[in-house]
C-alpha cells in the first residue's frame, strides 16, 4: 500500500518530506512485525537485538557499554535490558577480573538455545515480509547507508539546520 494511503495524506510539501515519513512509517511498520512476532518468546525488539550482539561475542564477554554502542536503538537503556534478562536466565553478570568497576555480561547457554530457536522464527518471518527482488534490497541499503553517511554533515544551530552548506530555515 501506498504511504499516501496508508496515512490518508494526498499530497507532501516536497520529494523529500515524503521519502522521511515513508522511511519513519516503514521502520515503525517492520518494528511492530517483529515486535509481534518476539511477543511469544516474552522478548521485546531491544532484548532480542542485545542477545544477538551478546552472541555475536563468541563466548567472550561485552560490558554494557559496548552493547549500546551496537544497539540498533541507542536511546535503549543497556543496563536495564541486560537485567531483564539476568532474570530470565538468559544472560549472565559477572564482576570483570582486569577492572572490578566493569561488569562483563555473557549469554548463556539458555539464551543460545533460545536464539537458535528464534533463527527458525525470523527466517519464517523474513520469507514473509519478503516482497524485493535482491537487487532492490542491495539498493534499499545502499541508499539508506547513504542517508546516514553524512551525518557528520548535519549541524543544529539555532533555528537553521545545515546539510552540506545549504541552509534550510525552519522550526527545529
Amino acid at each position: 500500500m501506498k504511504i499516501e494511503d496508508e496515512i490518508q495524506q494526498k499530497e507532501f510539501s516536497s520529494p523529500m518530506q515524503k521519502t522521511v515519513i515513508n522511511i519513519i512509517f516503514t521502520a515503525n511498520w517492520l518494528n511492530l512485525k517483529f515486535s509481534q512476532a518476539l511477543k511469544h518468546y516474552d522478548l521485546s525488539l531491544p532484548q532480542y537485538n542485545v542477545l544477538r550482539i551478546l552472541r555475536g561475542q563468541k563466548g567472550c564477554p561485552a560490558t554494557v557499554n559496548s552493547i549500546t554502542e551496537r544497539m540498533l536503538d541507542k536511546s535503549s537503556n543497556a543496563s536495564r535490558l541486560v537485567d531483564k534478562l539476568k532474570a530470565k536466565g538468559l544472560v549472565d553478570r559477572r564482576e570483570c577480573p582486569n577492572d572490578r568497576r566493569a561488569v562483563d555480561i555473557l549469554i548463556t547457554d539458555k539464551g543460545l538455545i533460545l536464539l537458535k530457536e528464534l533463527d527458525k522464527e525470523i527466517l519464517h518471518f523474513d520469507e514473509k515480509l519478503q516482497k524485493l527482488e535482491p537487487d532492490e534490497m542491495r539498493a534499499v541499503n545502499e541508499i539508506l547507508d547513504k542517508l546516514r553517511q553524512n551525518d557528520t554533515d548535519i549541524e543544529k544551530s539555532e533555528d537553521v539546520i545545515k546539510v552540506s552548506n545549504k541552509e534550510v530555515t525552519g522550526v527545529v
